[in-house]
C-alpha cells in the first residue's frame, strides 16, 4: 500500500453513484450496492476505509489523472483504449493511461417498455429508431457503430440521446422519448425489475459484449497489487461470492483478479 494512503486510512474512489445495483444512493442517501459492499471487503483486508465520491462517468479517469481519487471503481469496463489512454471516438491520446484489476464480468443489454419492444431484438432492429444511453459507457459506443452500419445499409441512422447517467435515459424511455435503451446487462436487469414494480421495462435479445468491469487506477501505482492481492483474498475466503449473491448476479462473477484483462 501507497504510504499517503496507509496513513490517512482512506482510499477516494471516484464513482458514478446512479448506476444500480452497482452503486446507488438508497432512501436513507447512503451509497449502497455492489462496488460498495465488494470495496467494504476490499477495506477490511488491506486495513482502510474507502469512501465514494460522486461524479459524472465520462469524468472519472480525469478525476483519477488530477489525483482526485485514487481510484475510480464505477461498473468501468476495463477496455485497451482506456489503458492505453486513447479517446475511442477519435483515436488520440487524451492521458497517460490506467491500470484495471478486474472483478467482474457483464454485457451489454437492450431493454425497452414493458409490452412495447417495437420488433427490437437485435442490435440491428435499432436502425431508424430512438435510443437513450448514458455518455461514455460502452452501450453508447456500440449504439455510436451501430448506427454507422445503419447508415452504410441505408436503413437509417439511429436516433441517439446520451444522459450523464443512467436513471436519466431510464426516465426518457419510460416517458416514451425513446424506442430502446442500453446499459450493462447487471444494471438493465435491476430496472427491468424494480421500475415500476417491475412493469416499466422488459429486456429484449441477448447480452452482447461481455467484458471485464476493472477498478482503475493511476499506472504505475503501488496501489494496484496491493488491491489485486485483496481482491484474490476475499474470492478465496468467500466474501466475494456473499456479495455477488446478495445482488443476485452470479452469472457475472470471477475466480482470480486479473490485471488488465480488457481487451
Amino acid at each position: 500500500m501507497p504510504k499517503a494512503i496507509q496513513d490517512k486510512g482512506v482510499v477516494k474512489v471516484g464513482s458514478d453513484i446512479a448506476y444500480p445495483p452497482v452503486e446507488f444512493k438508497d432512501k436513507s442517501g447512503k451509497t449502497v450496492g455492489i462496488d460498495p459492499d465488494l470495496a467494504d471487503a476490499l477495506g477490511k483486508q488491506l486495513g482502510v476505509k474507502f469512501e465514494f465520491e460522486n461524479g459524472t462517468f465520462d469524468t472519472l479517469l480525469t478525476g483519477l489523472r488530477s489525483k482526485r481519487y485514487d481510484i475510480a471503481m464505477s461498473a468501468m469496463t476495463d477496455t485497451k483504449d482506456r489503458q492505453n489512454g486513447v479517446d475511442g471516438d477519435t483515436g488520440k491520446k487524451v492521458g497517460e493511461g490506467v491500470d484495471f484489476v478486474d472483478y467482474f464480468t457483464a454485457g451489454v443489454s437492450i431493454y425497452t417498455k414493458k409490452g412495447d419492444d417495437k420488433g427490437i431484438t437485435t442490435w440491428s432492429d435499432l436502425c431508424g429508431k430512438k435510443m437513450v444511453v448514458q455518455r461514455g459507457t460502452v452501450s453508447h459506443d456500440l449504439a455510436k457503430a451501430e448506427s454507422e452500419k445503419c447508415a452504410q445499409a441505408g436503413k437509417g441512422k439511429i436516433t441517439l440521446e446520451a444522459f450523464d447517467n443512467d436513471l436519466e435515459a431510464q426516465t426518457r424511455l419510460r416517458g416514451g422519448g425513446a424506442d430502446a435503451g442500453s446499459s450493462d446487462f447487471p444494471v438493465a436487469a435491476y430496472a427491468v425489475k424494480t421500475s415500476g414494480g417491475g412493469n416499466d421495462f422488459q429486456l429484449v435479445g441477448e447480452q452482447v459484449e461481455a467484458a471485464p468491469y476493472g477498478i482503475a487506477v493511476a499506472k504505475n501505482n503501488p496501489l494496484t497489487k496491493a488491491l489485486q492481492s485483496a481482491l484474490d483474498a476475499i474470492i478465496k475466503n468467500g466474501e466475494y461470492d456473499k456479495v455477488i449473491a446478495k445482488w443476485g448476479v452470479e452469472d457475472g462473477a470471477v475466480k482470480e483478479a486479473k490485471l488488465n484483462g480488457g481487451s
